[in-house]
């Protein structure tokens, strides 16, 4: 399989954006429970609610969403789940329960719609591990709440950053206490099914010289005709000396409108390794930003991504150097069938004085049928002199030289081309350090073969 570079210029005549429609959201959805009675935590709230009531809805002439159109999104429709509403919903699959790292968990969060289960090892717990969901932590652990809450992510950044920033429903929190190595995994999985607004918070402190796996699905059942979305906020703090592997799964039902701003904040000589997966949802934007803050600082960011029908995913990622000695590392990989469509824009950010840096990022994209599109924009913003920054682009289709290889040793025509996809997805299955990630990206691939 040759990948040929490609350069991607749109002729098509732009649809003039329409009044955007706004939410029926009011300040009464703003729930201020536990953290009413910490300043901190209610100026938060407060905050981001008046900077939702500010922003407008993102349209086609804002330069971030200028390939991403979300005119048809029924802003009208969306309600929060009540209390409970889950006892009424289709439950957990059952896939999405299993262990994906060295087949045990050291705790695991159900957040569902109206509710939430957490499990943690009481080990872990008397450790001084905090893992709860966030309506848990905001009753008993306010101070710790509001020292993470609005760390990395300013609700200020756009319109479902500061929704999500006021009106989160359900989350998760996890704090890691200096030195502590964490060995058995964590896992949370955000459910969503129903015709909801499910808006969700999650924040990670791994404080000083600590280390620990966390993994996060975010999935629902397909529901045609529903009218669903999920807007979320992931806020990670990694401090001096700290190691977090983070890896975070969406197989959103092809019905749910899908956004997200995450940012992690890695200090002096911290090191972070970034997983992401997605192969749902019907529309998903999504911000992730890298901040290299200190010195010695590491940042790997790996990327997966396989759309078909009439799914479209746009991710804008930013790998942000702002101290010396950093080190940043980005691959995105990504298939599309149908008339789908990828949308990747990534940029580096060298700050001035952030002399030795060294940043890489490259996306690369299989188009399997002559509807799809993948949109691939790379860039580069050097503020100091002593760096070395590269990246790179390619979009490319299914050769027929090694299909032909294949079926000429008896391999038939479906299988030969799905050995080639996870040929071309190897690469990144060799940065993730768990089978179980692995095992799930290949059985993403078979589904999304078959079909």
């Amino acid at each position: 399989m040759e990948e040929k570079p490609k350069v991607v210029v749109s002729s098509r005549s732009r649809r003039p954006d329409a009044a955007a429609k706004e939410f029926a959201f009011t300040q009464a959805d703003v729930r201020d429970g536990a953290l009413a009675e910490h300043p901190d935590g209610y100026a938060y709230r407060q905050r981001a609610w008046q900077a939702y009531t500010r922003a407008t809805m993102p349209v086609t002439t804002d330069e971030a969403w200028r390939r991403t159109d979300i005119h048809l999104l029924p802003t009208d429709k969306f309600t929060f789940p009540k209390v409970g509403a889950y006892e009424d919903l289709p439950p957990v699959r059952e896939d999405l329960l299993r262990p994906l790292a060295d087949g045990q968990h050291g705790g695991q969060i159900l957040l569902l719609p109206g509710g939430s289960t957490v499990e943690l090892d009481a080990e872990l717990a008397q450790k001084g591990v905090i893992f709860t969901d966030l309506l848990t932590a905001e009753r008993e652990h306010p101070e710790l709440v509001a020292r993470m809450i609005g760390r990395a992510v300013n609700p200020e950044e756009g319109k479902f950053a500061a929704l999500a920033g006021a009106l989160a429903q359900n989350g998760v929190v996890l704090y890691v206490p200096k030195g502590l190595q964490v060995e058995a995994p964590l896992h949370s999985i955000l459910w969503g099914p129903g015709a909801f607004a499910h808006v969700s918070h999650l924040l990670v402190l791994v404080d000083e010289g600590a280390s620990v796996t966390y993994i996060h699905e975010a999935a629902s059942p397909d529901e045609p005709g529903a009218n669903t979305m999920h807007a979320g906020l992931v806020e990670i703090q990694v401090l001096q000396g700290a190691s977090l592997k983070f890896v975070e799964l969406q197989s959103w039902g092809k019905h749910v409108w899908n956004f997200s701003h995450e940012r992690a904040r890695v200090e002096r000589d911290a090191q972070l390794d970034w997983i992401f997966g997605a192969i749902g949802s019907r529309l998903t934007k999504n911000f992730s930003e890298l901040d290299l803050a200190g010195q010695g600082a590491q940042g790997r960011m790996s990327g997966f991504y396989f759309t078909d029908g009439s799914q479209h995913l746009d991710h804008d990622t930013q790998q942000n150097h702002l101290a010396p000695n950093t080190t940043s590392d980005l691959l995105f990989k990504g298939a599309l069938k149908g008339k789908s469509r990828s949308v990747w824009q990534g940029m580096i950010y060298v700050a001035p004085g952030a002399q030795k840096t060294d940043g890489y990022q490259a996306n690369r994209n299989l188009v399997l049928d002559e509807r799809a599109r993948a949109d691939s924009i790379p860039g580069l913003e050097i503020c100091a002199d002593d760096v070395r920054c590269t990246h790179g682009a390619t979009i490319g289709k299914l050769e027929a030289e090694p299909l032909f290889y294949l079926k000429s040793r008896g391999i038939p025509q479906v299988e030969a081309e799905k050995l080639v996809v996870e040929g071309f997805f190897d690469p990144i299955f060799q940065r993730i350090p768990f089978e179980g990630v692995r095992e799930r990206f290949q059985e993403y691939i078979a589904a999304k073969m078959s079909e």
